[in-house]
């Protein structure tokens, strides 16, 4: 999982150009959904965050659906004296 540091303010200065230009010129101003260019920005890097997070939660539950479903066979009995044995062995 990913975290996310709020705080700082960062100035971004991108130059869109073209058909990305043209794109964000129908998205902003009395045709387009946002009020400007910022607020757009910021949303889409809201939705980028939110995709990351989706992206980050799906693999975690996918690791814990797999070690769900393993059977218990599989595993090995152990005590906090083994795995102190065991890292004291490893180093």
């Amino acid at each position: 999982m990913r975290f996310w540091k709020m705080g700082k303010s960062l100035n971004l200065n991108v130059r869109v150009s073209g058909v990305l230009g043209e794109f964000v010129s129908g998205n902003v101003g009395e045709d387009g959904s946002y009020e400007n260019v910022s607020e757009y920005v910021r949303d889409l890097i809201r939705r980028d965050m939110e995709r990351v997070e989706q992206e980050d939660f799906a693999r975690l539950k996918a690791e814990l659906q797999r070690a769900f479903a393993t059977p218990d066979s599989e595993f090995l009995s152990l005590t906090a004296d083994d795995i102190i044995q065991r890292n004291r062995r490893a180093r």
